[in-house]
């Protein structure tokens, strides 16, 4: 009697291969929707029928200007064509497209209104956590140990609460794993301290303001302080803690800072409040913070 030949299970999809799966079937729904047959679409993308047939199936993967090809074609916005999430429910979408209509002092205050009616933090929850927000040299550390002093409260650093959650070290997370797995080692962290602390301060990553996600959680649950210092304060402060990176073998070192401040500033902006550190010694712009958070907690 033959002896089968065993079958060898499949390979488990790799996450690029999941990935391609939920980008072709949204080519495909979308192009349902809009009743287009697959030579329709392609003829306005300006893609062969048979590369348009491989990308539904899952097979394909093409350049950002081909995606950006058929995107226009569907009528629909590049980023929610590339996704990497699901489909958000059809209410989100009309929502999101009414709130991009109105000017941007109507959306601030729309976004305040839905935080009140749906039950954010109250603003008393809010002023009893201090986050300070800003680039390295700021001042977040220093200030924010001695507001939390001041305060009665505790101060977390949530760099160090990472390390300590995820007992890995920064430098060890970002060279193994990248900026990915600390965007959300960071969200995780936030929502811990969150969680188990009700009064703190605390200070930040100068990064945290660049995820989404994650800023609209610290704006929505914190008193947020953005700490202002003049580039080359920053650089001088650096320095002179003992961190000499930001110099080393890097002649552009300062233009690379203002570039990162430049492009942070209106995600610091959206911060309750603005403390600029410059010329100011420690004990000064204490009293700078300790004013601004007390006024703003009894407004």
């Amino acid at each position: 009697m033959a002896l089968k030949t065993a079958r060898r299970p499949a390979a488990p999809k790799r996450d690029i291969d999941r990935y391609l799966d939920r980008l072709g079937g949204r080519v495909r729904r979308l192009r349902n929707q809009r009743g287009m047959t697959r030579k329709a679409l392609a003829q306005h993308a300006e893609v062969s029928e048979r590369y348009l047939a491989q990308l539904e199936s899952g097979d394909g993967n093409c350049s950002i200007v081909l995606l950006r090809r058929i995107a226009h074609a569907l009528g629909t916005q590049l980023p929610i064509l590339v996704s990497e999430t699901a489909e958000p429910p059809l209410d989100a979408v009309l929502f999101a497209q009414f709130v991009e209509r109105l000017p941007p002092q109507a959306m601030k205050e729309a976004r305040e209104l839905v935080m009140r009616h749906f039950g954010g933090p109250s603003a008393a929850a809010r002023h009893s956590r201090v986050a300070l927000v800003g680039l390295r040299g700021s001042g977040k550390s220093t200030l924010g140990r001695l507001l939390a002093e001041h305060r009665g409260v505790p101060f977390i650093e949530l760099d160090c609460e990472i390390e300590r959650i995820t007992g890995t070290s920064l430098a060890e997370m970002f060279e193994l794993f990248g900026q990915e797995t600390f965007r959300r080692a960071e969200r995780e962290a936030l929502d811990h301290v969150l969680r188990t602390h009700n009064e703190f301060v605390m200070a930040t990553s100068g990064s945290i303001v660049t995820e989404p996600s994650t800023l609209e959680l610290l704006l929505s649950s914190c008193f947020t302080v953005w700490m202002r210092a003049e580039p080359d304060a920053h650089m001088a402060r650096v320095v002179a803690q003992g961190d000499l990176r930001p110099m080393n073998a890097n002649p552009r070192a300062m233009s690379d800072l203002m570039a990162i401040l430049n492009s942070r500033e209106p995600l610091y902006a959206k911060a309750d409040a603005a403390l600029d550190t410059t010329g100011r010694t420690p004990e000064q712009s204490l009293a700078e913070l300790i004013r601004l958070t007390t006024s703003k907690s009894g407004s």
